[in-house]
């Protein structure tokens, strides 16, 4: 597309023949695209007249295109120090280049100068507005800056190259980044020892490639699945697509593309993924949305499919571009970036919380100096709400942008969470396993993480709120599934709970501790948090049709022992009654009561007690 400009005259404000002859020859240029050449030819003519109006409006101008702001501003300002009234159409883009460097008392009278005497269309008036509010927010938020103290990850993360968007696991233990070599976008990794990170190595071969750039990803939170965009690639659906890889060990699963309705013959990016994995926010340019850019999410279904996106609404987006994403763990704060909310020029990081309603904040900007009048975006933030981790050119790094980490003022944090580690084994040969990990949140009796331990080390990792009770079972074809509850309200946030988790092989006289089957004291009436570990005793049983099983019951000292005699059979009962309600064939199943007789800790302490107070189920035979 050719360069235009017009003053809506035909004389110019020179007499110089060179002048006039250098200055059309930079039209001539402007008209071909070459933009450099052009600026030659206008600086010529402004030295052979310095009063040459037209030449620095039109130099002005090929630097604003090709994206110099400063000398943009500072040609526009000798052109109107000449002459103020000359073209004041002009103003507006002298008021654009002072606002993208940050001279926002300058931008805001010549904004407003340009309203005065120019001759604006409605269209360009309300860009002039919406920038006049960005130049009164960002004195203010100049007036008013809020801590910010940068610090570089170091020469084993950041190199002479490009370094961005980082993407952490939960336990920060990991961290995932891109980076770019002649103009090829790869993704590297590194490893926290300590205080530092290791040198970052190439992720994997089976998801950078040499001929497509990879960027703009997000870990799941236990780290084991990489939601990344993919752009141009043989199987995408439209310009650029959203990707999935599992880890696999050290490495990591050939990609899969979302699919429709994730990814569309649009632009689909950004991707940023729940604490549960159950809710994908991402960018995306197609059709229904409110702006260029739109930050939409999508829910996992029952049946493992993603359901149709929805915008995230006008409460987050606007007619203009939000951008980048990030969902932190607590499920309820998001930030993103923006040049639509007011904020300090180009795209500004913002934060908003999702209310008991399910509705979204008004966006609040994070604050100068964290936003400046350059991009901010990309914003990565720990557990614990404490620490950001983000990407900049702004600082002197180790060359173009480094990712940087600064503590993340307490106005606008997150909501702390924690999470638990654990490791699955083979409860004779300790080797690891990879097994389904399922963790309910006891009180509202829904599953808030399922996963599955890594394969090659046995490891996983759920993020958790604090102040409630937990259920983890964990399951794998051929073992007796694994009972435990817990909660975090007692752990300092950063202190995770860790976990070992022994798996039983299926066979004869092994028992399984029932941890979360819950009666009130001295009664044997189920109370109702139990269903959620006697539907997995279900399932444990249909999936092996030919185990039959003994339910136990077990009491601890306190009391006499007839009573406790009675109870324990009654409460085996009780379970072994709902298990026969649903659905378990009575020949599969027997129960005994053994009272106080068989503890299994110290009756001298509450802990001991309590665990002596339990139901248990034992492998009575596994069929032939």
């Amino acid at each position: 597309m050719a360069f235009q400009i017009g003053f809506g005259q035909e004389k110019y404000t020179t007499n110089s023949r060179n002048a006039i002859k250098s200055y059309e020859k930079a039209r001539y240029l402007l008209d071909l695209n070459e933009f450099k050449q052009a600026a030659d030819e206008l600086n010529a003519a402004i030295k052979q007249d310095d009063k040459f109006i037209e030449a620095y409006l039109l130099l002005a101008d090929v630097y604003r295109v090709t994206f110099d702001q400063l000398k943009a501003k500072e040609s526009y300002r000798k052109a109107f120090a000449i002459a103020p009234n000359f073209a004041p159409d002009r103003y507006y883009y002298l008021a654009e280049s002072e606002l993208k460097t940050g001279d926002y008392q300058q931008a805001l009278e010549h904004y407003k100068i340009y309203k005065q005497r120019g001759n604006p269309s409605i269209e360009r008036i309300v860009l002039a507005d919406k920038y006049i509010l960005d130049c009164e927010f960002a004195l203010n938020a100049i007036k008013n800056p809020v801590p910010f103290k940068p610090e570089n990850l170091g020469p084993n993360v950041n190199t002479a190259d490009q370094e961005y968007l980082a993407a952490l696991t939960t336990d920060e233990s990991v961290l995932i980044f891109t980076r770019q070599i002649n103009r090829n976008e790869d993704f590297y990794r590194s490893y926290k020892k300590g205080e530092s990170w290791t040198k970052a190595e190439y992720l994997s071969s089976n998801i950078n490639t040499p001929s497509y750039n990879e960027g703009a990803q997000c870990l799941s939170p236990d780290g084991q699945f990489l939601f990344f965009t993919g752009c141009n690639r043989p199987d995408g659906l439209g310009r650029c697509d959203i990707y999935v890889s599992k880890k696999e060990g050290d490495n990591w699963s050939k990609p899969v593309n979302l699919g429709f309705p994730i990814n569309t013959k649009g632009w689909e990016s950004q991707p940023s993924l729940s604490a549960d994995g159950k809710t994908l926010f991402f960018v995306s340019d197609r059709r229904g949305g409110i702006g260029s850019y739109d930050i939409w999410k999508s829910t996992l279904g029952d049946d493992g499919q993603w359901t149709a996106p929805v915008n995230l609404g006008s409460n987050v987006n606007t007619p203009y571009d939000e951008q980048s994403p990030f969902i932190h763990p607590d499920n309820q704060t998001l930030y993103f970036s923006s040049n639509g909310w007011p904020g300090l020029g180009n795209k500004d990081l913002f934060v908003t919380r999702l209310d008991s309603a399910g509705n979204w904040s008004t966006p609040e900007n994070l604050g100068y100096p964290i936003n400046t009048y350059g991009e901010e975006s990309g914003l990565t933030i720990n557990a614990s709400g404490t620490k950001a981790f983000f990407s900049s050119n702004n600082f002197s790094g180790y060359g173009g942008f480094d990712i940087y980490a600064f503590p993340l003022p307490e106005k606008i944090r997150p909501i702390a969470v924690n999470y638990v580690k654990g490791v699955v084994f083979d409860a004779e040969s300790k080797a690891p396993l990879g097994a389904i990990v399922d963790i309910i949140d006891l009180k509202e009796d829904r599953s808030i993480h399922t996963s599955y331990s890594d394969k090659v080390d046995g490891t996983f990792l759920a993020t958790l709120s604090n102040g409630k009770e937990y259920v983890l079972n964990v399951s794998k074809d051929g073992y007796l599934f694994y009972s435990e509850n817990f909660s975090v309200e007692k752990n300092q946030i950063g202190k995770p709970i860790l976990l070992e988790v022994p798996l039983q092989k299926i066979a004869v006289g092994k028992k399984v501790v029932l941890k979360n089957i819950f009666f009130d004291s001295n009664k044997y009436d189920l109370k109702s948090h139990s269903k959620i570990e006697l539907q997995k005793l279900i399932e444990f049983l249909k999936e092996n049709p030919l185990t039959e099983i003994q339910i136990s019951g077990h009491t601890d000292d306190v009391g006499d022992d007839k009573s406790n005699l009675v109870l324990s059979q009654n409460r085996s009962k009780a379970v072994y009654n709902y298990l026969i309600a649903h659905g378990i064939a009575e020949k599969r199943l027997s129960y005994k009561g053994y009272g106080e007789a068989s503890p299994i800790a110290d009756n001298t302490t509450e802990e001991g007690r309590a665990n002596n107070r339990r139901t248990e189920f034992i492998i009575t035979s596994v069929g032939r």
